[in-house]
């Protein structure tokens, strides 16, 4: 065997070592033990809410612990090889071919090590309103919350429409969804901001170029078992009459619920449910969800000198273009990250952006790019 194959052997048990205590996989390997013990107690499934928390943490658990413990499993399996491929060089191909999947599988883990902010195991709660452009904005925004739904369904995740305002027209005023799945909030906070397209558009009938824009908005979907503090004298609530597709759907009550935090000014409201029981209890959830992230980004602008190169992007920032005139590509503002296929891009195909965003916010180098957008 090549030198070069020893080598990349020795790397690849380097960086498991160091991925090991990166990921903190004792903690999380004991972890699982506990919950596995839980789940085999005759009433665990007596509390349905708290026995669906424990099956998404085991999930979150499960996606970083089993493909280390492949990993290290491999990396055993591989220093046996390197011995049999000393006396046998018919060993050589399987050596090769298991260090380039070890190396595969360690960029996947190097990635999830990236995911450990404090709610980055979390279910996400996307909020998107339609901003400038008209009709075309609230088209826009309907098309990116079915581009969100999509990739929820690619990845595996489970998907619910909590609150949707449709516009008269077409498309939608503001919507919230939840999308459920391991580490869905890790993934899919950094799209939070304003997301513009470049079409000709389908409302203008002299077919001219518009450019529209909408903003979207992601937090944690925080269980109660969470500690989010929220003083309820802080908190203005305003019920109104929720809209509907007229008719027999008219709303006849003010069932609707809008909850306002005074000091930060933070916004969440409902209008899904008939019930206003019900809509005010999903308004609390998203706003303590918002509040559990407007404490997360206090706590990484005091952290901001390890970011002191990256530019820092919120809900107000324009993050992200999509362009179907002239040319058709989606280009990300901050990672530089591109794709030519617009279509794929709104049919979910959207993981690209999202690991750019991820190395993007621990500090990795971005590409220079003098384009202009």
């Amino acid at each position: 065997m090549d030198k070069e194959w020893y080598d990349r052997s020795e790397a690849i048990r380097h960086a498991l070592e160091q991925l090991r205590d990166s990921l903190d996989y004792a903690s999380k390997k004991q972890r699982i033990g506990e919950i596995e013990k839980e789940q085999g107690d005759p009433g665990f499934w007596n509390d349905q809410e708290h026995a669906q928390e424990v099956i998404g943490e085991l999930k979150g658990l499960g996606a970083v612990v089993d493909p280390l413990d492949k990993a290290l499993t491999g990396a055993g399996d591989l220093a046996a090889m390197l011995e049999m491929a000393e006396e046998d060089d018919s060993f050589a191909g399987e050596v090769r071919s298991e260090v380039e999947r070890l190396e595969g599988l360690i960029e996947a883990l190097k990635l999830s090590a990236l995911l450990s902010g404090k709610h980055d195991a979390a279910g996400a709660i996307i909020t998107l309103n339609a901003r400038d452009g008209g009709t075309d904005a609230n088209d826009w925004a309907e098309m990116l919350m079915r581009m969100y739904l999509q990739w929820a369904q690619h990845a595996g995740y489970s998907s619910e429409l909590i609150d949707r305002q449709d516009n008269e027209e077409a498309g939608i005023n503001t919507a919230t969804i939840a999308v459920r799945g391991p580490m869905a909030y890790g993934y899919l906070r950094g799209e939070s901001g304003i997301h513009r397209l470049v079409r000709i558009s389908p409302f203008n009938s002299e077919g001219k170029r518009q450019t529209s824009f909408a903003a979207v908005d992601v937090s944690p979907e925080i269980s109660e078992s969470v500690d989010v503090e929220i003083n309820e004298a802080d908190v203005r609530t305003d019920t109104y009459r929720a809209s509907g597709a007229g008719g027999q759907h008219v709303n006849k009550t003010d069932s609707a619920v809008r909850l306002t935090h005074i000091p930060t000014g933070i916004v969440a409201q409902c209008q899904s449910e008939r019930s206003q029981h019900k809509n005010r209890a999903t308004a609390w959830k998203m706003l303590r969800s918002r509040m559990a992230r407007f404490e997360e980004e206090k706590r990484e602008a005091e952290d901001a000198a390890k970011y002191q190169n990256q530019a820092k992007s919120g809900f107000g920032s324009q993050i992200r273009n999509y362009f179907l005139h002239p040319d058709q590509r989606v280009k990300d503002a901050r990672t530089k990250f591109q794709m030519g296929n617009f279509h794929a891009v709104l049919d979910g195909d959207i993981q690209g952006f999202l690991e750019a965003t991820l190395r993007w916010r621990a500090g990795q180098p971005i590409a220079d790019d003098d384009g202009e957008d």
